[in-house]
């Protein structure tokens, strides 16, 4: 239930058009966070 509501709150924000373009930014970020975790040496 909690997930909807901040999906709704979310919608409301930033409005429909610019949902897309926000979830690909995550996105990216996620991929270079991750990529970046895994390029740096374990000690």
């Amino acid at each position: 239930m909690e997930i909807i509501l901040i999906i709704v709150v979310v919608v409301l924000l930033f409005g429909s058009k610019k949902l897309p373009e926000l979830l690909r930014g995550i996105g990216k970020s996620k991929k270079e966070f991750e990529s970046g975790k895994n390029e740096t040496p374990a000690e």
